[in-house]
């Protein structure tokens, strides 16, 4: 009886490695993915800095962070975009981005948090349907 037992568990065992090396396997493929959403993470970051040093009248970390947000935003975010394969969809996400960093600047030069709550609440509406849509072709990829 323990060696059915065993037998079993081993077969449990080895289909669990199997799924186990699947999804590393799938993780490893959706890498592009995941920087982007590294990206997203990032600028939210700078921008939640950003807020903090306004709030504290640290002009020079304000600005700094700021800085790093528009650059995540315009150098990353905004660069990746496939104009080819996104068309209209690729074009409203680069005015989306643009609008971003016009609203970081505008936190920047007058000093005003409502810009950056902008950018923020912009950021984090993008950034989940970001990966709303990556969790969506992960499913379609798995049921396909």
């Amino acid at each position: 009886m323990n060696q059915i037992y065993s037998a079993r568990s081993r077969r449990a065992s080895g289909a669990q490695q199997y799924a186990r090396v699947d999804l590393e396997s799938q993780v490893l493929a959706a890498r592009p993915e995941q920087l982007i959403n590294l990206l997203f993470r990032g600028a939210r970051t700078a921008v939640k800095k950003a807020q903090i040093h306004l709030d504290n009248g640290d002009v020079a970390q304000r600005g700094a962070m700021i800085s790093k947000a528009v650059d995540i935003v315009d150098t990353g975010l905004k660069a990746a975009v496939n104009k080819e394969v996104g068309g209209e969809v690729s074009e409203h996400l680069i005015r989306s981005y643009e609008l971003i960093v016009y609203h970081l600047l505008q936190a920047n030069i007058r000093s005003d948090k409502s810009h950056l709550q902008t950018a923020e609440t912009m950021l984090k509406n993008l950034h989940e349907a970001w990966n709303e849509a990556v969790q969506l072709t992960q499913k379609e990829v798995a049921t396909g």
